[in-house]
């Protein structure tokens, strides 16, 4: 990965001459358009008419294109007279339109569509213009093509949007990484356009995260961390249904768990669904199918993190969840052959609201678990306390305890949240009714994924001695893997000849 960009000549700028004109004159839009546009956006589904929308707002000129041309006659009707938004029919017609040096942002699919864009972009740039990913690309994708466009002397971010369509248009949180020559180009835009948190609503929801692809990871963990709540607020409304509890008033129990220490986006609009009936008057949520989809970012979380010797094992159990959910003919089939007995859950609704917040507690401490070894790992030097505050607003799982997490990881960088004097106190209060939850869903037969692998790390973490001894000794015996004893300095590895064929009963020459 470069750190710092070349000083040899940049490739050919390409033509100057051509005119750039605005689809509005200035007397039908009522402005003063200037020569040239601050910032281009290419591709109009849903969420790039919303960023350009939202860029526009803020005072700024965007020249847009997208490949079909109905998509900018679409944004072209939105956009109100105020809005300075101008359609390039061609990217070269966008290249030209955009001030130098060019800041241009990518809201086109992930994957293959973004390495298209860019071959198609990348000849018509200036060394020094900026190219901005705002989709959700897997990290390593990012390294992969900012390591591409250096060679063209050409900056590349990889930036995670967070907040679908509603925060792409009112302000999201957004999560840049890439070369850090670029962040000074695009921080004042970015900070204009993204979501406002702290005390006085007044802090930006975004921060420059690091180099290379540490933006693209940091919505990626926010991603998995998302797979983990809703897995967790559903697996709250199975007990409370499996208690005899309707959906209308399950909304209630959510309504008031989210004006107390839940607060936050996904309880929120999980009470508004639980309230919500069909024409028929039936819930809508049992009308709805039980098998749930997902886009892979929860998967590139799992892979990531095992990849990183972390345990991220409650969105691992979200993400195998989901895969359960969809085997929805052969659950029926398994369901009549083994037909459910047991009784109903019995468990106060106040023990589920601890269990909650017990769990989430837990899994945000395993995903900034991930993101500190991905940061000592990668050279990212990246600011946890950050990266919650920028969580705080506009993204997904936006909620009241980021400012505490943001205020432990400020007081030590790295420390991990379990042992935060604040979270501390917070899990010795719920970690009770997490397992009195737990408990009461295994003895009824409700799967509580989520939950039950919260309660099994904690456990697992907070024991001084747990049952991995045994394992080495298993590997030693068939393996000759080796093991380290407690009476011995750490990093001397011992074998034993289990089987008595003759060998040294010890040596501190193996290797693990």
């Amino acid at each position: 990965m470069r750190t710092a960009w070349p000083t040899s000549p940049a490739p050919a700028p390409i033509s100057q001459t051509k005119t750039f004109e605005p689809v509005h004159t200035p007397e039908q839009r009522n402005i003063t358009l200037n020569a040239n546009a601050d910032i281009g956006v290419v591709g109009l589904a849903v969420m790039g008419q919303n960023l350009a929308l939202n860029i526009a707002d803020h005072g700024y000129s965007v020249a847009v294109h997208n490949r079909s041309p109905q998509r900018m006659v679409d944004l072209m009707e939105r956009a109100r007279a105020e809005h300075d938004v101008r359609a390039a029919e061609t990217l070269e017609d966008l290249v030209v339109g955009v001030e130098r040096p060019r800041k241009i942002i990518l809201m086109v699919q992930a994957g293959a569509a973004v390495d298209n864009t860019i071959d198609q972009l990348a000849p018509l740039l200036d060394a020094g213009d900026v190219i901005i990913d705002g989709g959700n690309s897997y990290w390593e994708d990012t390294v992969r093509r900012g390591e591409g466009l250096a060679e063209r002397f050409v900056h590349f971010v990889g930036a995670g949007v967070s907040g679908g369509e509603e925060g792409a248009r009112f302000g999201p949180s957004i999560m840049p990484g890439g070369h850090p020559a670029a962040w000074p180009l695009i921080q004042p835009v970015l900070e204009a356009i993204a979501a406002k948190a702290g005390p006085n609503d007044d802090e930006p929801c975004t921060s420059w995260m690091g180099s290379g692809g540490a933006g693209h990871f940091v919505k990626m963990i926010h991603n998995g961390i998302e797979y983990g709540d809703m897995q967790v607020l559903a697996e709250a409304s199975a007990l409370l249904s499996g208690s005899g509890l309707a959906p209308a008033a399950q909304a209630k129990l959510f309504t008031g768990w989210n004006a107390g220490r839940l607060q936050s986006f996904l309880v929120e609009i999980t009470a508004e669904i639980l309230e919500r009936t069909d024409t028929d008057g039936r819930p809508m949520v049992d009308v709805i199918l039980d098998a749930a989809g997902q886009k892979g970012t929860g998967k590139w979380t799992v892979n990531s993190a095992m990849e990183l010797g972390q345990p991220m094992m409650l969105v691992t159990e979200a993400v195998g969840a989901r895969m359960v959910s969809s085997f929805v003919d052969l659950r029926a089939e398994v369901s009549e052959a083994y037909p459910d007995q047991l009784e109903a859950v019995a468990v106060d609704p106040s023990d589920i609201e601890a269990a909650i917040h017990a769990a989430k507690i837990i899994s945000y401490a395993q995903g900034f678990m991930v993101l500190q070894s991905a940061s000592d790992d990668h050279g990212w030097d990246l600011d946890l306390a950050a990266v919650a505050r920028l969580w705080r607003g506009g993204c997904i799982i936006r909620a009241a305890f980021l400012d505490d997490m943001a205020a432990a990881f400020e007081e030590v960088a790295d420390r991990n949240l379990l042992l935060a004097d604040h979270f501390r106190g917070e899990l010795a209060g719920a970690i009770p009714g997490l397992r009195t939850v737990v408990s009461a869903a295994i003895a009824s037969g409700v799967a509580v994924p989520a939950m039950a692998s919260a309660l099994t790390f904690f456990d697992g973490i907070r024991r001084r001695r747990g049952t991995a001894a045994l394992i080495q000794a298993q590997r030693d015996y068939f393996g000759a893997h080796t093991y380290e004893r407690v009476d011995r300095p750490r990093g001397e590895f011992f074998h034993t000849d289990w089987a008595d064929t003759g060998g040294n009963a010890t040596s501190g020459s193996y290797s693990a």
